[in-house]
C-alpha cells in the first residue's frame, strides 16, 4: 500500500449531546480510559488509514487535542477543522439559532483538509472492526476523481436503543448492491416490541426490523464536495427561517443519486454497530466492549 493511496477518516464530533446529557465524544467506556472514538481509531489504522480530520467545536478543542494528539502522534497525519453555527454565508447567519447545521455541513468543513478519498463516521459510534477493513478495502480500489461512493450498512434492528427514539437512514438498495435512495427519518422507537417511525404528519407507523440503514459511515472521493457546496446553498435559500432545520449527508447522496452523477456501493461486514444515543445506554457499550477485550478482537490497553 503506498502512503498517498491511504485512505483519510473524517470523524463528526463537533454534537453537543443534548439527549445523551454531555460530551458523548469524550466520554470513556473501559476501565482503561477508552472513549469510543479510540476503537474508530484502533480499527482504522489497522485497516490502513493514513489521516484522521476532526471535525469539532472549537470550544472543546483543548480537550480534544489532550485526548487525541499523544495516540496519535508518528502513526498517523492529523487535522482539526471546525464547525460552528456561523460558518455559513453572512446573509444566512441567525443569532436566534442554537442548533448546528447538520452533518453535510460539518463534512464541507474539512473540504480544505481532504485531498484523498475518504470515510466519514460518527465519534459516537462503535462500527467494528471487519466495517473499517471493507471500507478501507473499496476506498483504495476508486479512483480519486471518480463519483464511486460508498455506505457501510447494518440492519435497523441492530442499531436501535431500548432507551428512547434514534435517527436513521433508511435505504433503498438495487439487486446489484448500489444505494437507490437514502431518507433520514429522524424518530425510530421501539413500542411494546415493534419498531416505529413518524411520519411526515409525526404520525408513528411500523418501520420493518430488517430495514437496511446508514448509520453514517460513509465512503467518499474528494469530488463528492463540489456538489455538496451547490447543494448547501440551495439549502440554505430554503431553510433560512427554519431555526431546525439540519443538512444532512444524505440530502447530499440523494442528490447525486437523482442526477444519476454517482453511485453508491453498499458494503456489509460481519461486524456489529453499537453506540451511545442515551446515558442509560452506557452500561451496554460497555459490556459490549468488555467482552471483545476478554476475546483478544482489542488489547486491554490501546496506546
Amino acid at each position: 500500500m503506498t502512503e498517498n493511496n491511504k485512505p483519510t477518516l473524517v470523524i463528526l464530533a463537533a454534537g453537543i449531546g443534548s439527549r445523551y446529557g454531555g460530551l458523548k465524544q469524550l466520554d470513556t467506556f473501559t476501565p482503561e480510559g477508552d472513549t469510543i472514538i479510540d476503537f474508530s481509531i484502533y480499527d482504522a489504522l489497522r485497516a490502513g488509514f493514513g489521516k484522521f480530520v476532526f471535525i469539532i467545536r472549537k470550544s472543546i478543542e483543548k480537550e480534544f487535542r489532550a485526548e487525541i494528539d499523544s495516540k496519535l502522534k508518528g502513526k498517523a497525519a492529523v487535522s482539526y477543522v471546525f464547525q460552528e453555527i456561523d460558518k455559513v454565508p453572512e446573509k444566512f447567519n441567525n443569532p436566534d439559532r442554537v442548533k448546528p447545521w447538520g452533518t453535510g455541513h460539518a463534512m464541507l468543513m474539512a473540504k480544505d483538509a481532504v485531498k484523498e478519498n475518504f470515510a466519514i463516521i460518527n465519534a459516537d459510534d462503535f462500527y467494528g472492526r471487519e466495517a473499517f477493513d471493507a471500507m478501507a478495502s473499496y476506498l483504495r480500489s476508486v479512483d480519486k476523481n471518480s463519483f464511486d461512493f460508498s455506505m457501510m450498512a447494518y440492519l435497523l434492528k441492530n442499531t436501535v436503543s431500548e432507551h428512547g427514539f434514534v435517527s436513521r437512514g433508511e435505504c433503498t438498495v438495487d439487486e446489484n448492491g448500489f444505494l437507490m435512495e437514502v431518507v433520514e427519518r429522524t424518530h425510530i422507537e421501539s413500542i411494546d416490541g415493534k419498531l416505529m417511525r413518524k411520519d411526515e404528519e409525526d404520525n408513528l407507523i411500523p418501520i420493518s426490523e430488517n430495514t437496511v440503514v446508514s448509520m453514517n459511515f460513509w465512503g467518499f472521493t474528494p469530488r463528492c464536495f463540489d456538489y455538496a457546496e451547490t447543494l448547501f446553498k440551495t439549502f440554505l435559500e430554503e431553510n433560512k427561517d427554519n431555526l431546525k432545520a439540519e443538512y444532512f449527508i444524505p440530502l447530499i447522496v440523494n442528490g447525486y443519486l437523482k442526477n444519476k452523477t454517482a453511485t453508491v456501493k453498499v458494503l456489509t461486514s460481519g461486524a456489529r454497530w453499537f453506540g451511545v444515543t442515551y446515558k442509560e445506554d452506557k452500561a451496554f457499550v460497555q459490556k459490549e466492549i468488555q467482552a471483545l477485550k476478554q476475546k483478544g478482537v482489542y488489547p486491554t490497553h490501546l496506546w
